[in-house]
């Protein structure tokens, strides 16, 4: 199980960065989640746990990379055509053992292993075909159109570094230089609960003053898009005598307990109580809108998050706080989200000290640059500011005010899972 250093914490009253609260989580997480052999074809986004490195070459032998002509270079002569006979055949798939091309071409395709003493190929839409020879324009350099042995990755090369997120390519990869299986991270287990008196089960008539649990559909459909395992605990209620004990459970077998509500400054709002009464609090409040009540602490050494009810506000700090602290328990080397700059089309104005994101789409304005265009709400209760823009602006920390046509960087929401 990954654990929680719980030395040297403190929680401070002023509201904590972004970048401070995650590297408090690079410092004081250590990973230490189990590894297991899965079929390659099993193997997408899941977290390599070594180095892959190639036991021989790719390609593993000199081949050509069009279909055409395969000549020894040499033959060529400087600035005119050339004519040469024409010998033997190669298609992809043969053996080139005992083919020369000696003094003239051997015709070739695209994947089949080059003449030993040849290395340069010609492609068949640029030469002339009179009977038995070939004619050779002038121009073509000294190894055109040959792939050489390992040119991709040599033999001993680096294939799959310890740590990534293995993606589409690298499957690809592994299958050419011959991995059948991969030795990857055990998936995480995090457990998650709503919390509120409010919510009601999907499925459940509405009673008065409650409101369907949308937060832990969406929070479990993008904790399985990062890879984990979701254990669905349903919802807290927000009883102070009760919550202790269900938190300090669900750290028993799980490798992150996360909630959404509760955290908050209110009288209701149980969680953050709940868990200093079974562990430590690590941080509270973070300086980033939506999602300043943001908790996270120790349940017997396991990591504990409380994210806000709000739905925008979970949506955010999910990908922004969360998303790093998933990474560094599975082990997994993180590069976070590189946003796009784009022009703005709207004024807003802000808290200065404060990282705030903005529900944005893109268009193109009339001079033909994107633009940034904000959603016309603000509330963080407003689900269709998710489904109805494209994705987040991001206004940084010290400006006040952000004008039309000023650049802002831009996270497509798909970037951010």
């Amino acid at each position: 199980m990954a654990q929680l250093s719980n030395d040297c914490f403190a929680v401070g009253e002023a509201p904590m960065a972004i970048e401070e609260a995650v590297a408090l989580i690079e410092q004081r997480v250590s990973v230490t989640v189990e590894s297991e052999p899965v079929a390659l074809g099993q193997a997408d986004g899941r977290i390599s746990a070594e180095n892959i490195c190639a036991t021989g070459d790719l390609p593993p032998f000199n081949n050509a990379a069009v279909d055409g002509y395969a000549v020894r270079h040499a033959l060529l002569a400087p600035g005119r055509e050339t004519v040469l006979r024409l010998g033997a055949r190669l298609a992809a798939g043969a053996s080139a053992e005992g083919v020369l091309a000696g003094d003239g071409v051997v015709r070739i395709f695209t994947g089949a292993p080059m003449p030993r003493d040849a290395e340069t190929v010609f492609m068949q839409e640029d030469v002339r075909v009179e009977g038995d020879h070939i004619v050779l324009p002038p121009g073509l350099k000294a190894g055109a159109n040959c792939r050489l042995a390992g040119e991709d990755v040599p033999r001993g090369g680096l294939v799959i570094p310890e740590g990534r997120r293995l993606r589409p390519q690298d499957l690809a990869l592994a299958a050419a230089v011959g991995c059948d299986a991969l030795t990857v991270r055990r998936r995480l287990r995090v457990a998650l609960f709503s919390t509120g008196d409010e919510l009601t089960e999907l499925g459940s008539p509405l009673r008065p003053g409650t409101i369907r649990d949308s937060n832990r559909v969406m929070l479990a459909a993008l904790l399985r898009r990062i890879g984990v395992e979701v254990v669905d605990l349903g919802i807290l209620r927000d009883d102070p005598a009760t919550l202790p004990a269900r938190l300090a459970a669900a750290a028993a077998d799980h490798d992150l307990i996360l909630t959404s509500g509760g955290v908050s400054a209110g009288e209701e709002d149980h969680v953050k109580a709940a868990v200093e009464a079974v562990g430590s609090l690590v941080f509270w409040r973070l300086a980033i809108r939506p999602g300043r009540p943001v908790a996270m602490g120790l349940i017997d050494h396991k990591p504990f998050v409380g994210l806000p009810g709000n739905p925008v506000a979970a949506y955010v700090t999910l990908l922004f706080v969360v998303r790093p602290l998933l990474a560094r328990l599975a082990g997994e080397t993180f590069v976070p989200p590189m946003a796009q700059p784009v022009r703005s089309a709207f004024t807003f104005r802000k808290r200065a000290g404060r990282r705030e994101f903005l529900r944005v789409s893109l268009a193109l304005g009339a001079d033909g640059v994107i633009e940034a265009r904000k959603f016309p709400k603000d509330g963080t209760g407003m689900l269709t500011s998710l489904t109805e823009s494209d994705g987040l602006a991001e206004l940084p920390d010290g400006a006040p005010i952000v004008s039309e046509g000023d650049i802002v960087g831009f996270y497509p929401h798909a970037t951010l899972w």
